[in-house]
């Protein structure tokens, strides 16, 4: 890609571009907020998130003196929440800071900063001439540049940033790769392209050796694993009890029910329901109903650890925030205790 391509591609985003919340200013914490949503989500399903969450935490210190309960049920729906938690914890280190921190090596030093975001932030706040590589980017480069590329190795991976890095320097950074993240998603989409309105149609090599349909290539799945839950629910006087999840492969850190997990080559013959979360195959195994009612009398303040605490059923949508919880106690009849 050269300087004449950036100049079309430039202009096509000035003409064209989508009026989004976090484009109409150039805060870092608020580019931080909607970067971090809009990773493994659609820009339609965060809109509604990132309103609601900035109405709440509208400054970057709000968010770091508020309860991770507090985020997690303003997260709640968004999925992947190790993405919240990093969120508070680097809020909360930020907050510490004179000023945010303006290039993407700084940011990284930061929970939740990985390469993308890091980048992102500091070219689209602070224009910062370093390339944003996503999913979408990925999918525009490979098939302008007709690659056939594993793009998931990170050498390649590496690569392809490079190949970004040096686009960017064409023009402004925080132009450039907003308009290349909205021309993968608007216009060179995964599937059926539209192709006939693109700006770089006539530089597309992937258009004229007629393989779009073939770039990027695919990256094989991640084969699914098995595991076989037995949570152990204990509830006393429409509480429930929970602790934080240092045994189980899935929702690591998070708020669940105690128990026991182990991996499986089959899947099990007997079982009270299946849950998916991202590549866990997850069959729960619950203890009869006669076994969960009053099975635990409250312990103390002091005697109870910080990682253990009972939660009003009630209550429980904005501490455990997956629907894996949910389902374990509707299965067991607990939830209108």
């Amino acid at each position: 890609m050269n300087k004449s391509d950036s100049t079309q591609l430039h202009n096509w985003f000035l003409a064209h571009q989508r009026r989004l919340p976090w484009r109409e200013n150039r805060d870092p914490y608020r580019i931080w907020i909607s970067e971090t949503m809009l990773q493994q989500t659609t820009t339609t399903a965060v809109l509604g998130y990132y309103e609601r969450f900035l109405t709440q935490f509208d400054t970057l210190h709000k968010l770091a003196h508020s309860s991770i309960e507090d985020v997690y049920k303003l997260w709640a729906g968004l999925g992947y929440y190790s993405r919240a938690r990093n969120l508070h914890k680097a809020a909360q280190l930020l907050a510490k800071m004179s000023e945010f921190p303006k290039s993407y090596t700084e940011l990284l030093k930061f929970p939740g900063f990985g390469p993308y975001t890091a980048r992102a932030v500091s070219s689209l706040a602070f224009s910062e001439q370093v390339g944003v590589l996503d999913g979408n980017v990925i999918r525009v480069l490979s098939r302008k540049e007709n690659l056939a590329l594993e793009w998931w190795r990170p050498k390649i991976r590496a690569q392809m940033q490079a190949q970004i890095d040096q686009f960017v320097q064409f023009g402004q950074s925080e132009v450039l790769n907003q308009a290349l993240m909205e021309l993968g998603s608007q216009i060179c989409v995964p599937k059926n392209p539209h192709c006939k309105i693109c700006p770089w149609l006539k530089t597309c090599k992937s258009f004229k050796a007629k393989t779009v349909a073939l770039r990027p290539l695919k990256k094989p799945r991640r084969k699914s694993e098995i595991w076989i839950w037995t949570p152990k629910i204990q509830v006393k006087n429409d509480s429930v009890f929970l602790q934080k999840n240092d045994y189980a492969p899935f929702l690591r850190g998070a708020w669940i029910l105690p128990g026991k997990v182990k991996s499986s080559k089959n899947r099990p013959q007997r079982y009270d329901f299946r849950h998916s979360i991202t590549h866990h195959d997850i069959f729960v195994q619950l203890e009869s109903k006669a076994a969960i009612i009053n099975s635990r009398t409250p312990v103390s303040k002091k005697e109870r650890k910080e990682s253990e605490k009972w939660v009003k059923i009630q209550q429980l949508s904005s501490v455990a925030t997956s629907s894996l919880i949910k389902k374990a106690l509707e299965h067991a009849k607990c939830t209108s205790l």
